[in-house]
């Protein structure tokens, strides 16, 4: 059996619900507890991003140019989204409704959605 390595989403130009709701967040600074906080609360309780799972996720979209760390106290690091972060999320902004739009067409005849 052949495994082949994974592709990271990021490099092909999709984000994963995590990167997706942690770059909304991040459209305004703010560091890591507020971005799980604001996840939270903007998916009334639907999505719960924990530390490791954020940070990991913030290092890869640091990586990737789609953040930047923003110069703080020393205790808490801010980061905020970047002109190619806001270019990305826009463009899976609108393949995620094409997915949608996919499953109402295919599922319409099934039940009202």
């Amino acid at each position: 059996m052949v495994i082949l390595p994974r592709n990271d989403t990021i490099e092909l130009g999709e984000l994963t619900d995590s990167a997706f709701y942690i770059l909304l967040a991040l459209t305004e600074a703010r560091h890591g507890y507020l971005v799980m906080q604001f996840v939270e609360e903007l998916t009334n309780g639907r999505m719960h991003i924990g530390p490791a799972s954020m940070y990991t996720v913030i290092k890869k979209l640091g990586n990737a140019s789609l953040i930047e760390p923003l110069a703080g106290d020393g205790k808490k690091k801010s980061y905020l989204i970047t002109d190619a972060g806001r270019k990305l999320l826009k463009e899976d902004v609108l393949r995620r409704q094409a997915m949608v739009e996919d499953a109402r067409f295919i599922l319409e005849g099934e039940k009202n959605l």
